[in-house]
């Protein structure tokens, strides 16, 4: 009765499952590529935050630059599946930063209160829900790696055929 549900999940698990990684790469390349261009084209707005240490050893044009160019190098690498888990970790890290110079409550007493910054915007409660989803999302790339359609892959394939 399920025999059709069965063949179709084997064909999936043997011809597209190295093929899923391709969206969050999509995705996530729109995004960070965005912000970096943004970025690019704005003015420094880092100045007045609190960092995170170590970042807060760095001047706010020496993160602006590096935020923004990793920005921009980052999305195209992901774009290509070139180096994909490298740049996964170098956004993650990116992103929890950010969390904590921007996206965090300035303020919170209770898990309550904490709860509603989870949220796409700040309404006084901060607005960490979007970041979480970039870190959710580049976790998945961090582990499984960039998938068929990639830069990685054809040069894993290239390298081991040698």
């Amino acid at each position: 009765m399920f025999a059709w549900a069965v063949k179709l999940a084997h064909g999936f698990e043997l011809n597209a499952s190295g093929l899923a990684p391709i969206f969050p790469r999509l995705l996530l390349a729109y995004e960070f590529g965005e912000a970096g261009l943004e970025k690019l084209h704005g003015e420094n707005w880092f100045t007045g935050l609190n960092f995170p240490f170590p970042f807060s050893l760095l001047s706010a044009d020496v993160s602006w630059t590096l935020a923004t160019g990793l920005e921009i190098i980052a999305p195209i690498a992901l774009i290509l599946g070139l180096m994909t888990r490298f740049f996964s970790a170098a956004l993650i890290v990116l992103t929890v930063v950010a969390i904590a110079a921007v996206h965090w409550p300035a303020e919170w007493h209770s898990l309550a209160e904490l709860w509603q910054g989870y949220a796409i915007t700040d309404k006084g409660h901060g607005n960490f829900k979007l970041p979480l989803m970039y870190i959710i999302m580049l976790s998945s790339l961090l582990l499984s790696g960039s998938g068929r359609l990639s830069a990685d892959a054809w040069l894993k394939q290239r390298l081991s055929s040698t």
